[in-house]
């Protein structure tokens, strides 16, 4: 096999939830170029009914289903119809993922409904759908983490417990689900999406935040869609319990 070849993933069958926009959409969209045919997930239909379409003219087959990736009974009807409509999924990306205003503040702020519905979908979500797509043909999961599951961020602490979690649970993963199944991460830095508008709008949080970046800006979405293709395909075919950081740097520091 070529080195291109090991990227091309004609064949496979993608789930990728949070995928209605941002870093989701662009990795529905790269897989989807990449030859796969994918299944974006998110709770809305009428956000994902856009993405579905775009798929589609990759050439990719595609198809509507909202889901919540906290209620199991959604996961495990996803899944199904994923597997009698398309095929079984070979691929996960477990991109889903909330930091609520009142999940952000000191500590001695944070309100405890926002941790839990942060841990909730940030975590509990990911090893949802990782554990249901394990009971099938699953060849490769790719949790999308952050920068935050690696070091700490200021006033957004259960946002960091649940990548410092998702980050511990890709490697426990891949220890017991080895050889069948590969586990990896990305740890995105700030990306230029709707979450982080207000950052990028407000003039001297955009200036500390590209003082801390070696590479001087915002990355673009589909600068991380490319790393979770490559961890998806054959071409990372020898790397599984890995979290590999898309930060510009950040970590560096």
């Amino acid at each position: 096999m070529s080195v291109l070849d090991a990227f091309d993933c004609t064949g496979n069958t993608a789930v990728v939830t949070g995928a209605s926009r941002g870093i989701g959409r662009a990795i529905a969209l790269a897989l989807a170029e990449a030859g796969a045919d994918v299944v974006p997930a998110a709770r809305s239909a009428d956000s994902l009914e856009t993405v579905v379409g775009e798929i589609e003219q990759r050439g990719g087959d595609s198809l509507l289903h909202p889901t919540d990736v906290t209620d199991e009974d959604d996961v495990r009807t996803l899944f199904e119809r994923v597997g009698e409509e398309i095929g079984p999924p070979d691929v996960l990306v477990n991109n889903a993922g909330i930091n609520p205003e009142d999940a952000l503040g000191k500590p001695e702020t944070i309100e405890m409904d926002g941790y839990d519905r942060t841990l909730d979908v940030n975590l509990r979500g990911a090893f949802l759908c990782a554990t249901v797509a394990g009971e099938g043909s699953v060849e490769s999961v790719v949790n999308v983490a952050s920068v935050g599951g690696l070091v700490g961020l200021p006033r957004q602490h259960p946002y960091v417990a649940s990548k410092h979690g998702l980050v511990g649970l890709t490697k426990s993963m891949a220890l017991d689900w080895a050889p069948e199944t590969r586990v990896n991460a990305v740890a995105p830095g700030y990306v230029a999406t709707e979450l982080t508008k207000e950052a990028m709008e407000n003039e001297g949080l955009r200036e500390s935040l590209l003082s801390r970046t070696p590479l001087e800006r915002f990355a673009e979405p589909e600068e991380i869609a490319a790393p979770v293709v490559f961890l998806a395909s054959e071409a990372a075919s020898y790397v599984t319990g890995a979290c590999l950081g898309v930060d510009g740097g950040w970590t560096v520091r």
